[in-house]
């Protein structure tokens, strides 16, 4: 397995648990009531943070592990690897335009502020999780 797609599983891995994180600990907190009443900031600030600590430890880990076995292989990449890190990031951009349309339009009805925070949030989280998707099936099927 190759750097870029080594990160882009630590990504994956790192988004995949955060979202789950994210709702387990929301949900949690709403008791059975609203979720807009819940206090989604720190929750919402420390999943982020968590998932972007995550995936560099998991990299570096992953990454010393790779390098004690193919000590030569270890941080290179190709124009294959950056195609693809394009092609995933263009699929997954969709999200991020739906997150914001969906944003903008709970701004337009007034809604509160917790579901336009989590509209961004979930835009932008399935954007890194569908993109890493894409990304690894065509690390293993080629792009077409």
């Amino acid at each position: 397995m190759v750097y870029e797609e080594r990160n882009t599983w630590s990504s994956l891995i790192a988004s995949a648990i955060a979202m789950a994180v994210y709702i387990i600990v929301t949900v949690q907190q709403a008791g059975g009531g609203p979720l807009a009443d819940v206090d989604w900031v720190p929750i919402m600030l420390w999943t982020i943070g968590g998932s972007i600590v995550g995936a560099i430890v998991l990299s570096i880990v992953w990454g010393i592990v790779a390098g004690m076995r193919d000590p030569d292989g270890v941080g290179k990449s190709d124009q294959r690897d950056r195609d693809i890190a394009r092609f995933g990031s263009r699929v997954g951009q969709g999200f991020v335009i739906a997150g914001g349309l969906t944003a903008i339009a709970l701004c337009a009805v007034e809604a509160d502020w917790f579901w336009i925070a989590n509209a961004l949030f979930f835009g932008f989280a399935l954007w890194a999780f569908v993109g890493g998707v894409v990304s690894v099936i065509a690390y293993r099927r080629g792009i077409a």
